[in-house]
Order: C-alpha cells, then structure tokens, then sequence
C-alpha cells in the first residue's frame, strides 16, 4: 500500500462513518488538530500513540498504523501554483502580502526567518452578521541566519541590530 491509498482509505471510512474532522480529532487528541488532519491526509506524521489511536479508531493493520508514524514527503500531490480555489487564496495572501510581512518581520527581529516547523496555527469560526469570517493565528519562531565565516567584531547571527 502506498501513502496516497492510505489516506484515500482513511477518507472512505471517515464519509461512510458519517464522521466530522472535530470528532476525529477529538478521539485521536494529542495535538493541533491542524497537525492530525494534516497527518490523516499524509503530510504530517503522528507520533506512536496517536498512530495506535488512529489505528484503533479506523481499524487499521499494523502496516497501515506504523505509515502514519513515517515522516511524509510533504507537499507532495499539491500544483503550484495550487488549483483547489480555497488552498490558492493562501498562495494568493503570500503572493501579495508576503513582500509586506518580510519586511515588517525583518524590522522587528532581524535578517531570518519564521519557522514553519517550530509553529502553531489556530484556527476558530467568527460569527459575523455579514458573513461569518475565518479567523486563522499563526505563531513560528524566529529563526535568524547564521553568518558563518564572519570574522571578529562580526555577529554570528542575523538578530536585530541596536
């Protein structure tokens, strides 16, 4: 079985359970359910007790549990650009935001970046007379380039000069 099989076979049995994401997740637990969706859909991986819970949940093989502990190859599957309409509005936001954000982070923390790994990310419905709205939080920490080979006097990382 291949990665791709797994997550289609833990798709089926989600839609024919009638299940919802927030249930799932809620029996699995352990973490971000941003992370155990991503890992049911193969781009994340669940440490071993959550494999063994999502195991039991969707009565999966041994084979099948030890794949949702193996690291995937993430964003493998997804066009870029994305073609799904709501994924594309995200590439869109980075599109023509993201020269702004890297600007405004650089300014307050230096020459870096903000992780992607060591991040958090919520995301909560709010109800909104016009239109309930999307209200997304993201959280990485700041990781500043290292500047190898500099000489004495020269800082060894991008942090924000005094």
């Amino acid at each position: 079985m291949k990665r791709e099989q797994l997550t289609e076979k833990l798709l089926d049995i989600k839609r024919e359970k009638g299940w919802t994401w927030k249930y799932i997740c809620d029996e699995i637990g352990g973490m971000s359910p941003v992370l155990v969706v991503g890992a049911l859909l193969g781009q994340m991986k669940l440490v071993k007790p959550l494999a063994k819970k999502a195991a039991e949940l969707f009565g999966l093989s041994e084979v099948e549990e030890r794949m949702l502990n193996e690291v995937p190859m993430r964003g493998a599957g997804t066009p870029m650009p994305p073609t799904d309409p709501l994924i594309y509005r995200f590439y869109e936001l980075v599109m023509v935001n993201g020269p702004a954000w890297k600007a405004l982070i650089e300014e307050e923390f230096g020459d870096g970046i903000m992780s992607a790994i060591d991040f958090n990310m919520e995301m909560v419905r709010e109800p909104n007379p016009k239109g309930d709205r999307v209200q997304i939080t993201m959280s990485g920490k700041f990781l500043p380039y290292k500047y190898y080979g500099n000489e004495q006097g020269i800082p060894d990382y991008g942090f924000k000069e005094s």
